[in-house]
């Protein structure tokens, strides 16, 4: 494990402190813990990103995509515990 010297200001040092004490953990903790779960946010939206440009190009290669309020219906179903078929992919162009 390295070292790392990290430069705080006054005030971010205290809230943080005070936000570990909360929570029964050290600053140290804290801090360790603040920024791993900074890195796993940055890694989930580059895959969410890299995935939404693989859709997209695959969406203009094919010339088909779903029409949203038919996604949206589906989605809000589903999310009451329905059962529902999944929306069909169609042309969107003229």
């Amino acid at each position: 494990m390295t070292t790392t010297s990290l430069k705080l200001p006054d005030e971010l040092k205290a809230q943080a402190a005070k936000a570990a004490e909360s929570k029964g953990m050290s600053t140290h903790a804290f801090m360790v813990e603040a920024i791993r779960a900074a890195a796993v946010a940055a890694e989930q939206r580059a895959k969410f990103v890299a995935q939404a440009k693989a859709a997209r190009k695959t969406m203009l290669k094919s010339g088909q995509g779903h029409d949203a309020d038919e996604v949206h219906a589906y989605l809000r179903q589903r999310a009451q515990g329905k059962a529902a078929a999944a929306p069909k992919a169609k042309s969107w162009q003229g």
